[in-house]
């Protein structure tokens, strides 16, 4: 998957043009103004990022507050794109063609973020075309109704990146520069997201009305840099939704490449799927949630790594069904689907089977279970013979319900997985409040 993103950005990268580098002048009175509204706790061992104010100012908060931690993540990020072949230089190339669609806030954010932590606005840009040509591989489940124990919706997210990402001058992974995200932003909602330092979100999260969002990398051969990269798109969410409809919006609208997304409301939630050329937007009881030899289950959504609606599964694989023996055999010819069919298999049946039971608590236990390959041994043996890539490889995994604002996560540390660590609980609204 990840060789397909990388030669087709490779084919249509354009001339370069540098943006310039980015000093940081900033006077002391100045600083001290810019940091007023952001600061760092410690709560039950989890570092908590908050930041608010402009966008300059949040990513300035950001960078400065974790400066050596975001320094360290981009040097990974940008180590581990040279081994693709994606150079800084080519990195920009990229760059140059989609920031003319980004939206401005979020462009001053990055530049706020490069200030603060003292690097060049270029290492942030790159790093980020970085981030959109690897994606998150990631599942993400909406729950509610009567798939819940009271009828509240839940929704389940896992971070799934390889966990061998390091820097390589101090050797820190990526990984432990784990961080949550509460985001006061002056012209938006607040939000929360378990993240890591350095990146505006962590392919996720809730804002302050109920809005839960998570993105999944789905390659696809229907492709643009012409439009506004989905990490972008996730966070205008995050910001500016107050309802189901606007948050699918702008999800659909200026389209890049290929994702899937899990994206809900406090009664209701979506599976949205997207290309350069086509989307789909469905719930649980869209004919496309029932395309054999994938399935309906009520008042559920879920999506990992592939497309479901035909038309779009079109752009991505040659053959449509990636179960069965045939799909097993297709592993040995370079298709990844039926592991990442595996992996949707297994968690769907573990729904069915608690079926009714879920809550925040048993929905965490479970699909750590679950995403571990507890419940199913074939599972567990891909997993194991997956090490080095990101399949399964959870940076974090939490449980939302954004009717109350209460999150329960757990975070990879060194070399356990987020689904082999503890789990902590906080809410949105109690972080809110604090001083």
């Amino acid at each position: 998957m990840r060789g397909m993103a990388i030669v087709m950005a490779l084919i249509i990268l354009a001339p370069y043009a540098g943006e310039g580098t980015i000093h940081n002048s900033v006077t002391k009175n100045v600083e001290n103004d810019l940091l007023a509204g952001g600061w760092i706790e410690e709560i039950d061992g989890i570092k908590i990022l908050h930041i608010s104010g402009t966008n300059y100012e949040m990513g300035y908060q950001h960078g400065y507050l974790l400066r050596n931690e975001s320094r360290e993540n981009l040097r990974a990020i940008l180590n581990d794109a040279s081994k693709y072949g994606f150079t800084r230089q080519k990195l920009l190339q990229m760059w140059n063609i989609t920031k003319d669609y980004i939206p401005q806030e979020y462009i001053q954010e990055l530049h706020g973020l490069a200030d603060g932590a003292g690097v060049s606005f270029e290492e942030v840009a790159a790093a980020y075309m970085a981030i959109i040509s690897w994606g998150a591989k990631c599942f993400g489940i909406a729950m509610w109704g009567n798939a819940t124990k009271d009828g509240k919706l839940y929704f389940f997210r896992s971070f799934d990146l390889p966990m061998d990402m390091t820097d390589p001058l101090t050797g820190k992974r990526m990984h432990d520069n784990a961080v949550l995200i509460v985001r006061k932003p002056e012209n938006g909602y607040a939000s929360i997201t378990p993240s890591i330092a350095g990146s505006l979100h962590g392919g996720g999260g809730f804002n302050e009305v109920g809005i839960t969002i998570g993105m999944h990398t789905s390659p696809s051969h229907d492709y643009t840099f012409r439009g506004i990269p989905a990490v972008f798109r996730v966070q205008q969410v995050l910001d500016h939704a107050s309802n189901i409809e606007q948050a699918v919006r702008y999800l659909v609208t200026n389209r890049t490449a290929g994702w899937t997304f899990i994206v809900a409301d406090e009664k209701l939630g979506y599976a949205v799927e997207t290309t350069a050329s086509h989307y789909y937007a469905g719930t649980f009881n869209d004919s496309v949630e029932s395309t054999s030899p994938f399935w309906e289950i009520k008042d559920v959504v879920r999506r990992t790594n592939f497309f479901i609606a035909p038309e779009l599964a079109a752009t991505q694989r040659p053959h449509y069904n990636p179960a069965g023996i045939k799909g097993f055999m297709r592993i040995f010819k370079g298709e990844p689907y039926f592991v990442i069919w595996r992996s949707y298999k297994v968690m769907s049946e573990l729904i069915e089977k608690n079926y009714g039971s879920f809550d925040l608590n048993t929905s965490m236990q479970l699909f750590q279970r679950g995403y571990r390959g507890d419940t199913d041994l074939m599972l567990k043996i891909l997993i194991k013979l997956a090490k080095g890539t990101s399949f399964n490889r959870a940076w974090n995994m939490w449980v939302a319900c954004p009717e109350n604002g209460d999150i329960v996560v757990s975070f990879a540390h060194g070399n356990k997985i987020a689904f082999d660590m503890p789990y902590h609980y906080f809410n949105l609204y109690k972080l809110l409040n604090e001083p």
